[in-house]
């Protein structure tokens, strides 16, 4: 999965990660906008998980988008 093509799709790309994460907010994903390193951080702080499991979450989550 190509992070830089999904800030350029920001605004349909967004619909992908709160199907996954519905937790995640509007503000959440406008501060995340197509930021990895963002993302894992924001997915911290909803979900109250481990960097390494929101590392994993993502992986998961760009096998399925490749």
């Amino acid at each position: 999965m190509n992070w830089e093509i999904a800030k350029g799709e920001w605004k349909q790309f967004k619909g992908k990660l709160q199907a996954q994460w519905g937790k995640l907010t509007d503000d959440q994903l406008d501060v995340i906008a197509g930021r990895r390193t963002e993302l894992l951080g924001q997915l911290q702080k909803a979900y109250g998980v481990s960097l390494d499991e929101a590392e994993k979450q993502i992986k998961d989550f760009e096998s399925r988008y490749n």
